[in-house]
């Protein structure tokens, strides 16, 4: 699977110094530097060079200043990697190629030695607002058919672990989960369910999900006299 690539790869981008998180915006690896201004890398993963990815490539263009993408390169050294025409097309795009081998190592076949033109300015500010506000790297990229955990997600499962815990106000959730209001009073999964103004219970749906996700996070409520949150 894709996932099995995404390690060595972010390895590689966190060694040349970028932060490095998967599943961002629908592009299977995003990295960040912490200059100013910051550069966004983006990597497509796929077990194999094919058209497909350097049309991932393409697209991701427009939200990232540099894009690559990697595959893991054939043991007989008969795939796309050695075909001259593959690799000029990536030089004339400006893509980067990375090839992954069987033992995790990763090797630069085409240097991204033009960034890409940057052209959708939302896009790459949404990708890097996500990149920013998701708690860790919750996601291996390349991840398929399971739902993303995105930085929304994670404050969901605050909030219920909140809930769970017996705290029932939004305001007692912030510290952690600083658009908690918004995210209860939404109430996107299904998981909260409103008792009272600015007061919420954890539905059975929210239970199960922290099943499936555990948070160990530890909520300090605040002092009585904070003022109540309407939602």
């Amino acid at each position: 699977m894709e996932t099995s690539l995404y390690l060595p790869v972010k390895a590689f981008l966190e060694a040349a110094g970028y932060a490095v998180k998967g599943e961002i915006g629908g592009c299977d690896l995003v990295g960040l530097s912490e200059g100013d201004p910051t550069v966004v890398v983006v990597c497509e993963l796929k077990l194999s060079f094919n058209l497909e990815l350097v049309l991932q490539a393409v697209d991701r263009a427009a939200m990232s200043d540099e894009v690559w993408i990697a595959a893991r390169v054939s043991a007989k050294g008969r795939g796309r990697e050695a075909d001259k025409r593959y690799r000029d097309l990536c030089r004339r795009l400006g893509i980067g190629m990375l090839g992954v081998s069987d033992t995790g190592e990763v090797s630069v076949i085409v240097s991204s030695i033009s960034p890409m033109p940057r052209t959708n300015p939302k896009r790459r500010s949404r990708l890097v607002r996500e990149h920013q506000r998701r708690r860790g790297d919750p996601v291996l990229g390349g991840s398929t058919r399971v739902p993303q955990m995105t930085a929304y997600r994670q404050q969901a499962l605050i909030c219920a672990a909140a809930l769970q815990q017996g705290l029932a106000r939004p305001r007692d959730m912030k510290a952690q989960a600083p658009d908690a209001g918004k995210i209860l009073l939404g109430n996107v999964y299904g998981w909260f369910e409103r008792l009272d103004k600015g007061v919420y219970a954890l539905t059975p749906a929210g239970a199960e999900a922290l099943l499936r996700w555990p948070q160990t996070v530890v909520f300090a409520a605040d002092s009585a006299e904070a003022p109540s949150e309407g939602a």
